[in-house]
């Protein structure tokens, strides 16, 4: 008895996933405010702060995760499943910050109508990655389960249209931009909220093998 008191108990791995999941769309959520006030800078620089916020609370959620790894004696799922899932969650973060960075840092000075679809394709995705993230701490009940990988497949149907209206906007580009500097800067942004997305599929893929190995 003495013995299974002094072993480390099963850690809140789902609590701590809901908790990244809300981070990442508060930065998600802070990046779309940004994009749309754009034109104040005062705005610009407000919205900017709360993704950066958004993201330092994620990282320090990622942290917590990977030391409850190695000091928890049993957990909900396979450890490696954890690292992964909640590795590519965070990546989620970082490149929703890595967007909002390179828009400063290349002097954006407007916004496109691609940047604006991808930014709302890119708030979707992180939405349902949410919602599908919710659900894994009930996964051993049959109807949750398939909830979880209808949602999945929500955010596959997402990450599609994002490659769809990205191959527009890089066709729209090079056909149009005259400016070598600002088809360089807005391709770069092109391409980073594009990744978000793609990332949030990676977070799907994960998720939808929990689900299938565990449920």
């Amino acid at each position: 008895m003495l013995f299974s008191k002094l072993l480390p108990k099963e850690g809140n791995f789902f609590e701590l996933f809901n908790q990244h999941a809300d981070c990442i769309v508060q930065a998600a959520q802070a990046f779309e405010k940004l994009v749309a006030n754009y034109a104040d800078p005062l705005l610009r620089d407000k919205y900017n702060h709360e993704v950066d916020r958004a993201e330092r609370a994620a990282d320090k959620v990622t942290h917590e995760v990977s030391r409850l790894i190695h000091t928890t004696f049993i957990t909900p799922i396979d450890r490696e499943q954890i690292h992964a899932l909640i590795n590519i969650m965070d990546d989620v973060a970082d490149l929703l910050q890595d967007s909002a960075e390179t828009m400063a840092l290349y002097d954006v000075h407007h916004m496109t109508s691609e940047m604006v679809r991808l930014t709302d394709l890119s708030v979707k995705c992180c939405e349902r990655v949410q919602a599908a993230v919710k659900l894994l701490g009930r996964i051993g009940d049959q109807a949750v389960a398939e909830q979880a990988l209808k949602v999945c497949a929500e955010i596959d149907e997402l990450e599609s249209d994002a490659d769809r209206v990205m191959r527009s906007a890089m066709s729209q580009l090079f056909r149009h931009e005259p400016d070598v500097r600002e088809l360089i800067k807005l391709r770069a942004i092109y391409e980073l909220l594009e990744t978000v997305t793609d990332r949030c599929e990676d977070v799907a893929n994960q998720i939808e093998g929990i689900v299938l190995e565990n449920s």
